[in-house]
């Protein structure tokens, strides 16, 4: 995975930067104070709040971790071409059977279907990259094969 990059939209990487320095300026700061707090109480061996904070302590170090590696290891999409479906542009579709869809592609990291944030390596993602409004286009998914066309890319 060190040679691994990840796509994501300049909205994405600023969200990853925002809380990496939330987990450094703020969490990291309070979780060292409660390690602190907890170990004036006296034994550790049967302290509930100091072995609270430790775990907090690990799992904050390891998210700040995972932030700095995706952060190094990112690029971030540009859209070269108006009116081209890429990570960052938003695409309204119309399927085979009339419905209206709309979707924002952004890198794998960043998907959320339950925004309509679609992955550029999903299926329909990779199928509409690169093609413009009006052309139709033809989905493989694991489910079978449909058509799409695109109506709108902003």
């Amino acid at each position: 995975m060190k040679d691994a990059k990840i796509v994501l939209t300049p909205q994405g990487y600023l969200d990853l930067e925002t809380e990496l320095n939330e987990l450094k300026t703020v969490v990291r700061p309070r979780v060292i104070k409660d390690l602190k707090d907890a170990r004036a109480q006296g034994d550790l061996s049967e302290n509930a709040d100091y072995d609270a904070a430790r775990d907090e302590q690990a799992q904050v170090e390891a998210r700040i971790k995972e932030l700095e590696f995706k952060l190094e290891h990112s690029t971030i999409a540009e859209n070269a071409e108006k009116g081209v479906v890429a990570v960052g542009t938003t695409v309204v579709i119309v399927d085979e059977d009339d419905e209206e869809d709309e979707y924002s592609i952004v890198g794998s990291m960043e998907a959320d279907p339950f925004e309509n944030k679609i992955s550029n390596e999903s299926p329909i993602g990779k199928a509409i990259i690169g093609h413009k409004v009006g052309e139709t286009v033809s989905v493989e998914s694991p489910n079978g094969s449909y058509k799409v066309v695109i109506k709108e890319v902003k």
